[in-house]
């Protein structure tokens, strides 16, 4: 009898538990890491891809990111691209802050002493952040586009073109669950303490210092998110002359220089008023 009704309680005891919502686990099931599995089993990977459009020497740049649509409250979070540019490439500065003006893109130049008439050989890597704008043509998605442009090559002996090794870019993220700018934390009463963003948990790597807008000169906390690239990198090929050429073009362009300083003399002398 002492048995049965042991047996008795046990099972209402479990039925209890049941009813209550809890299951039965051991104690090291309940502990931070599992919870941290958990956020992370349930976070879509971050999906970045880049590719230069146009043609010629002015090219556009786009970079697409997809943040995976079990993502909650995207619009809370802010994305930053932080691109280095190559020396065989450049990025005005001016058309930026003319397209700043024109509300059709926000980036700005971190580079400073920054020569957009240097040829390649004379230049040097520049930094470039570029705020992205939701994609509203995909779901849980970001775009920025970026104006770029080839500098001049030095001149080769055989080969009629040159490489450019275009890198992908650092991701940053900055969450705010209240809408506003600031660091992400979602309060949990019934536990006492905070827990980061889900998204910053799975994937951020470190913290990167930036400008929290492009308009506002407080610097915020970006989060160096890990991300998945389509491609590698993008490889572009730049036209640039041949050595042998070199005396024809010379000769050719001091004969042009010389017909054109006459015609301008004689034009002067023929048409000119002149007063002693």
């Amino acid at each position: 009898m002492a048995a049965r009704a042991l047996a008795v309680q046990v099972v209402a005891w479990l039925l209890l538990w049941e009813a209550a919502g809890l299951t039965w686990a051991p104690a090291t099931a309940l502990t931070a890491p599992a919870s941290d599995a958990g956020i992370r089993a349930t976070c879509s990977e971050i999906i970045l891809k880049q590719e230069v459009l146009k043609d010629g020497f002015h090219r556009d740049l786009v970079i697409k990111v997809k943040l995976g649509e079990s993502i909650e409250d995207l619009q809370t979070c802010l994305l930053l691209i932080k691109h280095y540019i190559p020396s065989g490439l450049f990025v005005d500065p001016y058309e930026l802050a003319s397209l700043q003006e024109r509300n059709i893109a926000e980036a700005v130049m971190v580079s400073e002493n920054y020569n957009i008439e240097a040829p390649s050989y004379l230049s040097k890597e520049s930094e470039v952040l570029v705020y992205a704008r939701e994609d509203s043509q995909c779901i849980n998605c970001f775009q920025a586009v970026l104006p770029v442009h080839y500098r001049y090559h030095r001149p080769h002996s055989k080969d009629g073109e040159t490489s450019i090794v275009l890198n992908n870019p650092d991701l940053l993220m900055y969450c705010d669950q209240a809408g506003s700018i600031g660091m992400i934390r979602i309060s949990f009463a019934a536990f006492g303490k905070a827990l980061e963003f889900p998204i910053l948990k799975c994937w951020a790597q470190s913290e990167v210092a930036a400008p929290c807008a492009l308009k506002n000169k407080d610097i915020c906390k970006w989060s160096n998110m890990k991300y998945k690239s389509v491609y590698r990198n993008v490889t572009l090929q730049v036209p640039v002359g041949l050595t042998i050429h070199t005396p024809l073009v010379c000769s050719v362009t001091l004969l042009i220089t010389i017909l054109c300083a006459t015609l301008i003399l004689v034009a002067v002398f023929k048409y000119g008023h002149f007063s002693l």
